[in-house]
């Protein structure tokens, strides 16, 4: 390089360090999309929209949830991680398309950690065993003791492959000693439209989406996958009250970026979804729906949580044996 080419890039580096400033000043320019990697009308679904639309109004700018439901979320994961990393487009990241994925799906085209910034954690939520009220089994030990007497003839569903239900059925199979089939599906709707429609014996939801039909006298709930009871449905015991002890497992979610996104900006979606999260009336929607709020989970929190949390769930997986299909 000559010296007059190296003097004239000296000179220039000041302005183009000062244009790349004012583009992360003027963050956002555009709308952000909000990607859902599962079907509207689930948890995942009315958290985002909750969440985000505290979130437009703290950034200023409008946020659209997209759902791209599919493959156990690992649809709109590949879409969020090969966006552009401008801060414009942001992942609903859960348990499964973040944490079991890589190990459930060998032909998998994104690393959740390589291509993912974390921005903030969001919330957990337990996960309610149900069935139809007309099956023979009233009471969690009973489904065991069908599961074991005659393996993989009782079938139960969840919300998709590596899903926080589909898990937690997997961790329940395995301390019980019990086998049971899976059938997925692309929402919680599907699923426990099918055992209220008598299709299907079992499923493992979240009590957003479960507890409407307990009302209704469509579903009976058999425990709840945490070491407490949900307040919206004292009477249901937990996994451990219920004869299975060890078989706890709570869903969670967190907020991505494609990697190399600007930190600056990073800094910017964790302060305003920290903000969002601490609102009342956000507040008030989780706690209707038994889910307790990561508040405190930043960025480099978050990132420590995954970096625990994919070795964990494929030493689940393994154990389980899980498949994918």
């Amino acid at each position: 390089m000559t010296r007059v080419r190296r003097r004239a890039l000296l000179l220039a580096a000041p302005a183009l360090q000062s244009r790349g400033a004012r583009a992360q000043a003027a963050w956002p320019s555009r709308p952000i999309t909000w990607l859902v990697p599962f079907a509207a009308g689930g948890i995942a679904d009315a958290a985002s929209r909750v969440v985000a639309q505290r979130m437009s109004a703290i950034l200023g700018r409008q946020i659209v949830v997209e759902n791209r439901p599919g493959a156990g979320g690992t649809i709109g994961a590949e879409a969020a991680a090969r966006a552009a990393p401008d801060g414009h487009t942001l992942l609903y990241g859960s348990q499964g398309p973040m944490a079991a994925a890589p190990a459930l799906f060998p032909d998998l085209r994104y690393d959740p950690r390589r291509d993912f910034a974390p921005v903030h954690g969001l919330a957990a939520a337990p996960i309610m065993v149900v069935t139809h009220p007309g099956r023979w089994w009233r009471t969690l030990a009973e489904l065991v003791a069908a599961a074991r007497e005659r393996p993989l003839a009782v079938n139960y569903g969840s919300p998709g492959v590596g899903t926080g239900g589909h898990l937690a059925a997997e961790l329940l199979q395995l301390v019980a000693g019990a086998r049971m089939t899976h059938a997925h599906y692309a929402s919680s709707a599907q699923a426990l439209g099918d055992v209220i429609g008598g299709r299907l014996d079992a499923a493992w939801d979240f009590p957003l989406t479960s507890i409407p039909h307990l009302e209704e006298g469509r579903l009976r709930a058999l425990a709840v996958t945490d070491t407490r009871r949900v307040a919206l449905a004292p009477d249901v015991p937990t996994v451990a009250e219920a004869g299975v002890p060890g078989a706890e497992l709570v869903a969670w979610a967190g907020l991505f970026v494609p990697a190399r996104t600007a930190e600056a900006i990073v800094g910017r979606l964790a302060g305003a979804t920290r903000e969002a999260l601490a609102d009342p009336k956000v507040g008030k929607f989780f706690e209707g729906t038994a889910t307790a709020l990561w508040p405190e989970v930043g960025p480099e929190r978050m990132r420590a949580f995954l970096d625990a949390e994919i070795p964990r769930v494929a030493a689940l997986i393994a154990r389980a044996g899980a498949k994918a299909g």
